[in-house]
């Protein structure tokens, strides 16, 4: 039986930027037993510009599926792809009657009957695992036309909706073939379209979650069974990914990678002594899985960066949500994760029914307190209401749609919103569509949420020390304080709407902390306003890496060379000893006075981060000649009038070259020799 295995249109830059994995699966599967079937990735297609995004994209997309010529239709359902399976399911079964269409999913498995209830032109549901299910699925349609009694299927029975039992999961997932790349356009094709910069290959580790947060379909669908892929079989899939299809990167699906500590180590090992290390990859982590020497080991085997999934920095919100994770360990994970070279997502949600604002602020208190320690990937999100959770059981007659989560967008397709019809439909059916709906929350309206969720992220990026701190000084919650900076913000912009870019904190924040605090007199915590200068000198010497231009070097002797300052060095003075206030602030210390201690630093980008590195009075005079148009014996001889008073102009010289010396290793200065062109001061 002609198949097409149809992943649904959506678009939405951060995400699938990917071949569909479960696609894959379900399509080798079929071949090997004979079927012929397609895979159509109308993702991609959009990315390609061969499904153009309008009003009329679900037609496209069908007559894209019925160029095919399937006798079956199987479509992957998604969160927010749900809406759009329907409409062109019902496109197709009006274009060709005997088509038969089956979908399948996380959502669709948990409110399967209701689905074949409501929408007469869908034939069967897929629930759960669905390799074997769907093959045998197929198998009987090509040879009897009858689906009866195959486990994991609920499908029509004349006028009837009959749900046949459950299937048992995989035992051994080693008897899955590995997944055909073939099927799909090359790894090369997905990067260029996606405009990402890597060859990125998803692959499964396991399936499978234990845990039982209450917003969480996988461990549902799953049972809360664990399971992994062999250590050899995952890295022979590895191998052949990057070896024949070009990966080069690898996402490793399995929301427990870490859990089990031995498998971990021996992955990491198989990874390292296969070759396999040079090429990167991505995993999921708790907090209570990894340490110093596991992340270590992680990074020499290629691990670039994990997410955690934080949750809450509430402990009621933590009992809420079934979650036990100790907090205290949150920073020294980061930390230790950052220093080991790997870039941490962490996963925050805020929203949920009880919480109040101070539950919230809990949460942005402590995203600011993980950003604080370094070069982190925060997320923030509303709670989605996936169909088979505890939220979706306790709540789902309460919901309500006023803002969008994180992933119910990707649908906007009539001119950058959701086409009328596609809203119908969602409203239609709460129960069904429940990832488009919202949870009332008692502390905060859905509004603010959602604007704390879109843009409080950056803030976590880009001033987690003087918002914390501003905040404290204050004694204003988080959240307040975030409102009044978005209010501060469109005012100062003439907007008529609030909005935060990078560019808006750069520029407005420094003058909103200073005008508040003056505004409320405040002379307690008086670093604030040397730490608030300390990350807008890091902001700045990131934009002017952006626009440096690169000097010439050469190997001639060091006097001959014109020195000049790094144009991406930015150079600060500090009334306090700002490296020890930042060590105290990532050691979760927070005093509200320091002895003045004048301080002197420069700012350098490098290809790793940022190098912070503290100079005197000299080395900062030294950078402001070195401007390119004076040598080093010139520049020398201004400096002895300023500070080589009793000292011999001979050894005065030396420390020149010395300091020099110091300053180019460190990256604050460059060389051009001595051919380049002068500019007199």
């Amino acid at each position: 039986m002609r198949t097409a295995l149809v992943f649904p249109p959506f678009y939405l830059q951060s995400l699938y930027n990917l071949p569909p994995l479960g696609l894959l699966n379900l399509a080798t599967v079929l071949r090997q037993s004979g079927h012929d079937c397609t895979v159509t990735d109308l993702v991609l297609a959009i990315r390609l510009g061969k499904l153009p995004r309008g009003a009329s994209i679900y037609e496209e997309a069908a007559r894209m599926i019925l160029r095919e010529e399937p006798e079956l239709v199987a479509f992957s359902v998604q969160c927010a792809t749900f809406p759009a399976v329907i409409r062109i399911a019902e496109i197709l079964k009006r274009k060709k009657s005997g088509l038969r269409v089956v979908v399948g999913g996380h959502d669709v498995s948990f409110v399967d009957v209701r689905v074949l209830e409501r929408f007469p032109w869908i034939d069967a549901v897929v629930r759960g695992e669905g390799e074997i299910t769907l093959r045998e699925l197929v198998s009987a349609y090509a040879s009897t036309g009858v689906d009866e009694g195959i486990a994991g299927v609920t499908r029509r029975h004349g006028p009837n909706i009959v749900r046949n039992p459950d299937r048992d999961l995989i035992a051994d997932l080693d008897e899955l073939p590995i997944p055909d790349y073939s099927l799909v356009p090359s790894l090369a094709v997905y990067r260029d379209a996606c405009k990402i910069p890597r060859s990125v290959a998803i692959l499964e580790a396991g399936r499978g979650c234990p845990h039982r947060c209450v917003y969480c379909s996988e461990s549902v669908m799953w049972r809360r069974r664990s399971r992994t892929f062999t250590i050899p079989r995952t890295v022979r899939e590895m191998r052949r990914l990057r070896d024949d299809f070009g990966a080069e990167c690898f996402l490793l699906a399995y929301d427990q990678f870490t859990s089990d500590r031995a498998y971990v180590e021996s992955f990491c090992r198989s990874v390292i002594e296969e070759g396999l290390d040079t090429t990167p990859w991505y995993c999921i982590s708790r907090l209570d899985s990894v340490d110093r020497p596991l992340l270590r080991l992680m990074r020499q085997a290629g691990c670039e960066s994990m997410c955690y999934g934080i949750d809450s920095g509430s402990e009621k919100t933590l009992a809420f949500i079934g979650k036990r994770i100790d907090h205290g360990i949150l920073y020294q994970r980061v930390r230790e994760t950052t220093d080991e070279g790997m870039t941490p997502t962490l996963s925050f949600v805020i929203g949920f029914p009880e919480e109040e604002r101070e539950d919230i602020d809990a949460t942005l208190a402590l995203a600011l307190r993980a950003g604080i320690q370094g070069n982190s990937n925060p997320l923030i999100q509303l709670p989605t209401v996936l169909p088979g959770t505890e939220l979706h059981r306790r709540y789902g007659d309460r919901l309500l749609r006023t803002a969008d989560t994180y992933f119910s967008l990707g649908l906007e397709f009539d001119n950058g919103l959701r086409t009328e019809d596609d809203n119908r439909l969602i409203e239609s059916d709460p129960i069904i569509f429940s990832a488009f709906h919202n949870l009332p929350c008692a502390g905060l309206s859905l509004k603010e949420l959602e604007r704390i969720a879109s843009w409080f992220p950056l803030i976590v990026n880009l001033y987690p020390k003087s918002f914390l701190l501003l905040s404290l000084a204050l004694g204003n919650s988080v959240s307040t304080l975030f409102s009044l900076f978005l209010e501060y913000v469109a005012h100062a912009e003439g907007r008529t709407e609030p909005f935060l870019s990078p560019e808006d904190c750069l520029r407005r924040l420094p003058v909103f902390a200073e005008s508040l605090l003056t505004e409320r007199n405040s002379t307690a915590w008086p670093h604030l306003p040397d730490v608030v200068l300390y990350e807008s000198s890091a902001l700045e010497a990131g934009v002017a890496h952006r626009r440096k231009t690169t000097g010439t070097a050469d190997t001639n002797m060091i006097e001959k060379h014109f020195p000049f300052k790094n144009n991406s060095a930015i150079v600060g003075d500090f009334r306090h000893n700002l490296p020890d206030i930042i060590d105290d602030l990532k050691g979760g210390i927070f005093r509200e006075r320091y002895d003045e201690d004048p301080t002197i630093l420069v700012f350098v980008p490098t290809e790793n981060g940022l190098e912070v590195t503290e100079i005197n009075e000299f080395g900062r005079v030294l950078l402001e000649l070195s401007d390119g148009s004076s040598n080093i014996d010139e520049i020398a001889r201004d400096l002895y009038l300023r500070f080589g008073s009793g000292m011999d102009a001979v050894r005065f010289r030396e420390e020149c070259d010395e300091a020099l010396a110091v300053l180019v290793a460190g990256g604050l200065m460059q060389r051009t020799g001595s051919n380049a062109p002068r500019e007199r001061r």
